[in-house]
């Protein structure tokens, strides 16, 4: 095992499971238990899970929490319900992405969670603290002190009620509840990363491991990231590194709709609204190829005449839709629906054109 990678509390159950390991945003992980494509029709027919604890949870809280997070975060948080999550990003004042993530608002005032990324655990942590200056709050990184699974597919639902022994039937898309068991708190969120109905589950390692080791009782199929990234690619999901980075803007990725430029301000704020009028070389596209071939990340994107006017940033063979799809960051005036455009994949240039990034059709319990 390489050095300095970091363990996830799950990592024992996955050995146990002759699960693929490999490194992952700092983290030996599973890459896949049996096969990607069994695993990834597991999540779209019944149901699956995934450790997700290797993502990171930074509790905020004080008298300016909600001024805080509104001046860092994209969405705005002013008017959330308790119970109630949004999905925005981190910018820096040039518009490119420091993180996207997620803003669970809390149970007591002025207190909020926010869930990012585990590439991004360490820089998003040291972002908060370099932007609160002037703001009366506490930063507080608790990643290291929570587990996490992820329950998803359309029998999410009844095996999570059955597992936990709580009744999570009245949770809507973006929204949680938590418990105490055992003087301990555990957390309860209806979201995910795959397109289909399904719930993450917070706790302390401990208690994450007896969940983990009761829903595979309950026989749900243990997933890894291979089928994590194919389900969330169907489902139009960026995942950060590849559809957003520091170079890559919410606008340019067609989020746009995450930032919300009524609010009096917020980091980036300026350059997104310069964005949103016209101000970008580039836009992230679908691409659907005429062809079995598969496009992977990196590979140039071109017109028939050889031109290269863009760059794949991820790519598969569908296996829920058995078709060749991508997206690519491509020059804007080559972004528009039905635009023929060319994937250069080793020696040969296959074409397609351009789709909407929504390949498959989520089914979320709105």
């Amino acid at each position: 095992m390489e050095e300095n990678l970091k363990l996830t509390c799950l990592y024992d159950e996955h050995i146990a499971l002759n699960a693929k390991m490999s490194p992952f945003a700092g983290f030996m992980m599973p890459i896949q238990y049996s096969t990607i494509t069994d695993e990834h029709i597991a999540v779209r027919t019944k149901v699956g899970m995934f450790d997700v604890s290797h993502m990171g949870e930074v509790f905020i809280s004080g008298p300016d929490a909600q001024k805080f997070v509104n001046h860092i975060f994209t969405n705005d948080v002013n008017g959330m319900a308790d119970g109630q999550i949004l999905y925005g990003m981190m910018l820096y004042p040039d518009g490119g992405t420091v993180d996207d993530l997620l803003v669970y608002k809390e149970f007591a005032p002025e207190h909020y969670l926010l869930v990012v990324n585990a590439s991004n655990i360490e820089k998003d942590y040291e972002w908060m603290v370099k932007n609160s200056e002037g703001f009366d709050v506490k930063i507080d990184n608790q990643s290291d002190s929570w587990g996490q699974i992820a329950v998803q597919g359309p029998d999410s639902e009844a095996i999570v009620n059955q597992v936990l022994g709580v009744d999570v039937s009245a949770l809507t898309f973006y929204t949680y509840t938590n418990f105490e068991l055992q003087g301990h708190r555990v957390i309860v969120s209806r979201t995910g990363y795959t397109g289909e109905d399904g719930f993450e589950i917070y706790a302390t390692p401990e208690m994450t491991v007896g969940y983990w080791k009761a829903f595979l009782a309950a026989g749900v199929a243990p997933c890894g990231l291979g089928c994590r990234d194919t389900l969330r690619f169907e489902a139009g999901l960026p995942l950060y590194g590849d559809e957003l980075t520091a170079e890559i803007s919410p606008v340019m990725a067609g989020l746009s709709m995450f930032c919300k430029l009524d609010k009096e301000e917020f980091v980036g704020k300026d350059a997104i609204a310069a964005q949103k009028a016209g101000a970008i070389e580039r836009k992230l596209v679908g691409v659907e190829i005429h062809d079995k071939a598969i496009p992977r990340a990196g590979y140039p994107v071109e017109l028939e005449d050889g031109t290269e006017v863009g760059v794949v940033t991820t790519g598969y063979h569908s296996i829920s839709l058995d078709r060749s799809i991508c997206f690519a960051l491509v020059k804007k005036e080559y972004a528009a629906l039905g635009t023929p455009l060319w994937i250069h994949i080793r020696k040969k240039t296959f074409p397609g054109e351009v789709v909407k990034k929504r390949f498959y059709q989520t089914n979320y319990k709105k």
